[in-house]
């Protein structure tokens, strides 16, 4: 298996699906097998792919989450949600989220 500083060169082909199979060398040196996950990062013209680590991924917000969405879409009261906050985050629901995404504005915390 390649060290992480060698490069690697290989070709894949674009399916109509717009798929990709990572060759058996890409996979091994990112240690990724069947069910892993890979992150895109676009720069520029480049992509940079890297092995998604699922370590900051907590199960049980997933599940909270779920059954707020549960709650929500039932018309129950979700504590003090405000009625803005829960359209927002069922216009929301299915879109994909990009937690690295840079936030604009100001935040507080």
């Amino acid at each position: 298996m390649p060290s992480v500083h060698e490069s690697i060169h290989e070709q894949a082909t674009l399916t109509s699906k717009g798929q990709i199979t990572l060759p058996k060398a890409i996979r091994q040196a990112l240690g990724v097998t069947t069910g892993g996950k890979v992150s895109f990062e676009l720069r520029g013209s480049e992509v940079i792919v890297t092995r998604a680590d699922a370590e900051h991924e907590d199960p049980a917000i997933g599940a909270f989450l779920g059954i707020l969405e549960q709650d929500i879409r039932q018309g129950k009261h979700v504590g003090n949600l405000p009625d803005d906050l829960a359209r927002a985050m069922l216009s929301n629901v299915g879109h994909p989220v990009d937690l690295d995404e840079n936030i604009e504005g100001d935040v507080a915390l």
